[in-house]
């Protein structure tokens, strides 16, 4: 009697060796891009304490409220997958008081999150996003740098049909009447707002203006805008980074609606879209939070940075951005007395950082040589009995098919002097 197959968990997948690549790519431009910009990596563990969340992300979400993975250990102590990484990050800065050894600590990410949500295209439960944290600067040339290096992440990429969607949600106090203002205009509509907007209302009237709903969206047309209420320190914020912008030549949209419901986000807020998506669109979404640090404890901070998910932009990327593979050459056996030689030539190769593989199940040549162009190898190594008794190998270019001979004591030099 066979036994049941076990599957993996429903919400999650498997990155199989013919899509690593795409991830490789992608996991290699956010660290030079992000290094190019005096950005520093930083890793935090795959759980933390339960209350790191709800008082940072907030009760009223429904990321704390439906989505966590969390339990109580052997100890009794709370703990939760991480279902998000800025208060993570938060959490470490304030523990080994980064602060206290830079006034400006540039942060970035790459990391896997959890989340039980509904799974569909491009949103799993095991999830991966990258990102940046700036913490130090409340100047908004900051908040310009973090959406610049953004962009330039998606450039190097060659994701196009991108736009950035740009507010500011002002200062605390701008914020609070903004609250009572959208309260008030909503309070005549009421009836006609969903469940789950009904219960925002009282607790998190700003996140209505997410909305989805198109009865809703009719509604909030006429809602006031957020910039009625802005101070003159945050009517200049906002102005100083525009100019910034316009200075980088970084086009943007002014989209008022665009808002954060947590009560540490302020003023500047963005998110880039990508057409390529459809209606879930969003591939990024940041902002500047400078209220964060001090709610979990630490000193007056102010921070600023975005989120991106992986497997969305996955979706937006050009598929064949990332197809080149990285074996350079296969070295095709013929008989089994090669095997040693192979062995060692492929050793040497891969010394010099030649990426070579060889067969190693000892098929026939032919089956060899479609194998090398199945994976995407530049050169084959042709070497048999003969090869051997003549101290030489036979050069194929597997994309123009020209052939020539080389020494065997010289195919380290003669490999090494190819472009790749």
């Amino acid at each position: 009697m066979s036994k049941e197959i076990i599957r993996s968990i429903k919400g999650t997948q498997d990155i199989l060796p013919d899509k690593s690549n795409r991830w490789q790519a992608l996991e290699s431009t956010i660290h030079k891009t992000a290094s190019k910009y005096g950005y520093k990596e930083i890793r935090t563990p795959a759980f933390e304490r339960t209350e790191l969340f709800s008082r940072s992300v907030g009760e009223e979400t429904d990321i704390v409220s439906k989505e966590m993975y969390s339990w109580i250990d052997q100890g009794g102590e709370k703990l939760t997958l991480k279902p998000e990484l800025t208060a993570s990050v938060a959490r470490a800065y304030i523990q080994h008081n980064l602060g206290g050894l830079r006034p400006v600590n540039k942060l970035y990410y790459i990391d896997a999150l959890f989340r039980r949500e509904r799974p569909q295209k491009g949103r799993y439960r095991q999830f991966h996003q990258f990102g940046v944290e700036a913490f130090g600067s409340e100047h908004p040339e900051v908040d310009a740098e973090v959406i610049a290096l953004a962009l330039s992440i998606f450039n190097s990429i060659g994701l196009d049909e991108l736009q950035l969607k740009l507010n500011s949600i002002g200062s605390p106090q701008c914020r609070k009447d903004y609250r009572d203002a959208i309260r008030e205009f909503l309070k005549p509509h009421f009836s006609n707002l969903s469940e789950t907007s009904q219960k925002r209302f009282n607790n998190n009237p700003l996140r209505i203006l997410d909305t989805k709903v198109p009865q809703e969206i009719s509604i909030l047309e006429d809602a006031p805008n957020i910039s009625n209420y802005w101070t003159d320190d945050d009517k200049v914020h906002f102005e100083e980074l525009l100019t910034y912008l316009d200075y980088i030549n970084i086009d943007y949209k002014l989209t008022p609606r665009l808002v954060r419901g947590l009560d540490y986000y302020t003023r500047t807020t963005f998110e880039i879209t990508s057409s390529k998506l459809g209606a879930q669109d969003a591939i990024c979404g940041g902002g500047r939070y400078d209220g964060l640090v001090e709610s979990l404890g630490g000193k007056p901070t102010p921070g600023i940075g975005f989120a991106a998910g992986m497997e969305r932009i996955l979706l937006a990327m050009n598929k064949d951005s990332s197809k080149n593979s990285q074996v350079q050459i296969y070295i095709v056996g013929i008989g089994q007395s090669v095997q040693s030689a192979i062995i060692k030539l492929a050793e040497d190769l891969r010394r010099i950082n030649i990426a070579t593989e060889f067969d190693v199940i000892r098929r026939s040549l032919k089956a060899q040589l479609r194998e090398a162009n199945k994976i995407g190898a530049k050169y084959a190594l042709l070497i048999g009995d003969q090869e051997l008794k003549s101290k030489s190998v036979e050069l194929k270019n597997l994309s123009s098919g020209d052939q020539e001979k080389v020494e065997l004591n010289k195919i380290i030099e003669h490999m090494n002097s190819l472009s790749y």
